[in-house]
């Protein structure tokens, strides 16, 4: 096996750039992951890379002090906005995620409103005919759905969808030598959302569903839904307009927590169909050691976190007349 790295240098734009090529005697090329390339560049030790320039660079991102220091260092920069830049796109991380994370937003939001669209009814089918054929059909479509991963379920559609039947593009979010415009260009992203969209949506109605059903069972056996029938509602009536207002109290609570990962992106269905979302620009960033993006991403996970649960005590609100914001 014969292993060949090229550097290139750009002086102008101050970049370096490392290919690798590695072939064994069959004449196989093998591709070997940045992590363990990046390895090799250490640990062989490039003659280029002096003493002098490694302190630069720890000075220039602050690594030469300590982790306390360093922390508030960095924390009183990301107060001011600045929260770095980025290795792999030499621009701000907090511009690359603002450029991303709408990637990833048009390709979930659909999937969001569909799990709502369907969970929620085929939860409250499921809990009024209890023990019946069509509640074990729900519910063994939920567990599957729950069981799936992720990458496998995406790389069955593609191998249907789009190496077999060609319904649907194999990668990425645009159609390759193609320049559409306007309404032609939307139409031709959303062709190519269609495989991921249907990935997440059937691998997230599940637990939606099956959290519907167990609300609604709960509020079935209450007191008041007795008291409701005995006095001679209608069945409809009764689920309707009295069980189901309070089986959204809990869903709501739990809605409100799915809505910010709208923005934060679906790591590895982003990584299998090429999207540039920014769950797929965080794996990349995690693989390549872009520490300044990393805790970028990792700081916008946590405020979404917060946002997430503010917006849940604040639908809890609005379901539940029993709680009043003052």
């Amino acid at each position: 096996m014969a292993a060949v790295v090229v550097y290139l240098s750009d002086v102008d734009q101050e970049k370096s750039y490392c290919f690798f090529f590695f072939s064994s005697r069959t004449g196989h090329t093998i591709s070997l992951p940045v992590s363990w390339a990046g390895r090799c560049i250490r640990d062989s030790g490039r003659p280029e890379v002096t003493q002098e320039m490694k302190e630069r660079l720890n000075a220039l991102y602050g690594l030469d002090k300590g982790i306390v220091e360093g922390y508030i260092d960095w924390l009183s920069a990301a107060i001011k906005g600045d929260l770095g830049t980025s290795f792999i796109y030499n621009v701000p991380a907090q511009d690359v995620i603002k450029d991303k994370m709408w990637v990833s937003f048009w390709m979930a939001l659909p999937s969001f409103i569909l799990q709502l669209l369907i969970a929620i009814p085929l939860g409250i089918i499921s809990a009024t005919k209890q023990y019946s054929i069509t509640d074990y059909t729900v519910t063994t479509v939920a567990l599957i759905g729950i069981s799936l991963p992720s990458f496998f379920f995406a790389a069955v559609l593609q191998r249907i969808f789009s190496m077999g039947l060609d319904w649907f593009p194999l990668q990425g979010m645009v159609t390759a030598r193609e320049d559409y415009v306007g309404f032609a260009h939307i139409m031709d992203m959303a062709w190519h959302f269609v495989l991921p969209i249907t990935v997440l949506t059937v691998l997230s109605i599940g637990g939606l569903m099956r959290y519907s059903r167990t609300n609604m069972l709960e509020v079935l056996n209450a007191d008041y839904i007795r008291t409701a029938r005995a006095k001679g509602l209608s069945e409809h009536k009764v689920i309707y307009k009295h069980a189901f207002r309070n089986t959204l109290i809990p869903i709501v609570t739990m809605v409100g927590g799915m809505i910010p990962g709208l923005f934060s992106g679906a790591m590895i269905t982003e990584g299998i169909f090429s999207i540039e979302g920014l769950g797929y620009i965080g794996l990349k960033a995690l693989r390549s050691g872009d520490i300044p993006f990393m805790m970028a991403f990792t700081m916008f996970l946590a405020i979404l976190t917060l946002l997430g649960t503010l917006l849940s005590d604040i639908l809890y609100a609005v379901v539940d007349p029993r709680v009043r914001l003052k």
